[in-house]
């Protein structure tokens, strides 16, 4: 197969079908230039192509040769060795040059030309640039640097030097050629393409205990909801031998006890995770000695969970219409549905209401409709987002739905302030420790609500970011499914669940 051309993808230097299966990008495909002639391998580049949608493959750089000839390889591609470069146009088609991995070195077309006029020239009988290397060699020789030269037949002189050359060449050849292939055997192989990608195998999650008794009509679709495919959760206990996870919520789990866990030899399937569930917080949490020894993973509102699903969280703030802060009327809400007198925050309560006015909503007060929630306390400036218990990582949709949701700037009583800035800016909440004494506070509070510019600076970050609320349960199912398609084999159990959810 001759051509004129130097370029491979050139018209008429490959047959057709090769030709358009490189313009396609279709391969693995490699090449050598050749001499004309008797066939035998000249000083051309050894190339090497791969599929990259979109993108040239491979090219034919001759150095010397006027031929080329490529073949199909049965490896796998080259496209993660060999990187596409610019590519020009001009009176000869399209042009591209490509280097080898980053860091390698990348051929220029300028340098091919340099290389193919010089040795051109060098090819010429009697010219200065082919008695140059001869010269050369002879001086080599007389100062005792080189072996003498092995004498050859009559009529044959150098015919044992030219015998080396071509022995060199094409050891040379063959070390390139098995450096290329054990470097192949270690590439990735090449995804399916545009349009060929395989889905992701479906996962089904299995709910055991539907949380606190509430049974639903339809489970989560997640596709629609949250852009995962191939996600099945059910509440089919029928479907347990099939389930690659199976959840326990904490709070039925303590409800229905051991002797309501799946039984039957074998107990569990091979490779099936059985996840513990719980969002409250420790103090909310009876029965955790017993769990040792049972559970694959946990999933809570802790950052160090296995599966992490915090109440709520903020995300970068999309082309959507500029933050406006609603109108402020009143100073100070809560709402509570839990009164407790022995609860930290009922007593501080307490404490704050002899210097602020608080009105209070729920459990002590007016009970709000439903869905009213954030209308309601979005008239007030600030809110008290008190948890009932302090435990890291413990920050519910007090702050994230009664607070942010609702434009008030929360006063956070919960982990320490350290915590709470993990999650969301530093001004962008008040926390009581911020001050020694709850009369502090409340004389903070009075003088924000009479310094407009300073009370707007709790809400500069609503430039940036949006609020965005764990739906509850549907997300939770769903993020199951995502651990269970990037868990590796690997089976292990949490055999020290209360001592890690208790610090």
């Amino acid at each position: 197969m001759h051509c004129r051309e130097r370029y491979l993808h050139r018209e008429g230097c490959v047959p057709k079908g090769v030709t358009g299966a490189l313009e396609r990008g279709e391969g693995p495909w490699g090449g050598v230039c050749a001499q004309l002639g008797n066939g035998s391998l000249g000083s051309g580049l050894f190339l090497a192509g791969g599929r990259v949608p979109g993108k040239w493959l491979m090219r034919c750089h001759g150095v010397v040769g006027r031929g080329c000839s490529a073949s199909q390889g049965p490896g796998p591609g080259w496209a993660g060795l060999i990187a596409p470069g610019r590519h020009e146009r001009g009176q000869r088609g399209r042009r591209a040059w490509l280097g080898a991995s980053p860091g390698s070195h990348t051929w220029r077309l300028e340098e091919l030309r340099r290389l193919q006029d010089a040795r051109s020239v060098a090819s010429i009988p009697g010219s200065p640039a082919a008695a140059a290397p001869a010269r050369a060699e002879a001086e080599q020789r007389q100062r005792g640097r080189l072996p003498p030269m092995e004498p050859g037949p009559a009529g044959s002189p150098g015919r044992g030097l030219r015998r080396g050359r071509r022995l060199l060449l094409a050891a040379g050849l063959s070390c390139t050629v098995l450096a290329l292939f054990t470097c192949l055997q270690e590439l990735p192989p090449l995804d399916a393409g545009p349009g060929r990608t395989r889905p992701p195998p479906e996962v089904t999650v299995l709910l055991w205990w539907e949380p606190f008794g509430r049974r639903r009509r339809h489970m989560a679709d997640c596709q629609r909801r949250f852009n995962i495919s191939g996600c099945r959760p059910s509440a089919d206990r029928s479907r347990y031998r099939e389930a690659q996870a199976v959840i326990f919520h904490h709070r039925d789990f303590v409800l229905h006890g051991l002797g309501q866990l799946p039984a039957g030899p074998p107990q569990r399937p091979p490779a099936q995770r059985w996840v513990w569930m719980n969002f409250e917080s420790p103090s909310h949490s009876p029965g955790l000695r017993d769990l040792a020894g049972i559970f694959n993973w946990t999933m809570s509102y802790r950052v160090d969970s296995d599966i992490f699903v915090p109440y709520g969280y903020l995300r970068a703030r999309q082309a959507s219409p500029r933050f406006s802060l609603p109108r402020k009327t009143k100073l100070v809400a809560w709402v509570i549905s839990n009164w407790n007198e022995a609860h930290a925050r009922v007593r501080y309560y307490h404490q704050l209401r002899k210097y602020v006015p608080i009105d209070v909503y729920g459990a002590q007060g007016p009970v709000l409709e439903e869905g009213s929630m954030v209308r309601t306390v979005s008239q007030y400036k600030f809110y008290l987002a008190f948890e009932n218990s302090q435990h890291t990582d413990y920050i519910t949709e007090k702050l994230w739905r009664n607070a942010f949701k609702s434009s008030a700037v929360p006063i956070v009583l919960g982990p320490p302030r350290s915590n709470y800035e993990l999650f969301i800016p530093p001004d962008s909440f008040i926390h009581i420790d911020d001050f020694p004494s709850p009369r502090k506070l409340a004389i903070y509070l009075k003088f924000l609500d009479q310094n407009k510019p300073l009370y707007r600076r709790y809400f500069a970050w609503r430039d940036k970011y949006d609020v965005h609320m764990t739906s509850f349960w549907d997300e939770q199912y769903c993020k199951v499914c995502e651990a269970v398609r990037t868990a590796g084999d690997q089976l292990k159990t949490i055999q020290n669940l209360a001592s890690w959810f208790e610090s």
